[in-house]
């Protein structure tokens, strides 16, 4: 606990490296979790695939458990 799941579109290894470790320290420092239970990963997806793999299958279903949606804060 957590794991954070992040699908985006292809980036360079620096920049995967640069995220991962903004987001644990966002958890480090407000989620109260040690890090050993942090679990981070990332799914590479192509532009031209992501409607059908990621809009449709996931974020339309789970509209209810979303924070932001394209930019726009839910909460």
């Amino acid at each position: 606990m957590p794991y954070i799941r992040i699908k985006a579109y292809p980036k360079d290894e620096e920049t995967k490296k640069t995220i991962v470790e903004g987001i644990n320290k966002v958890f480090l420092n407000h989620w109260g979790c040690p890090p050993e239970a942090i679990n981070i990963s990332i799914e590479e997806v192509a532009p031209e695939d992501w409607d059908a793999q990621v809009k449709e299958k996931e974020i339309i279903p789970n509209m209810d458990k979303m924070m932001i949606v394209d930019g726009e804060k839910k909460y």
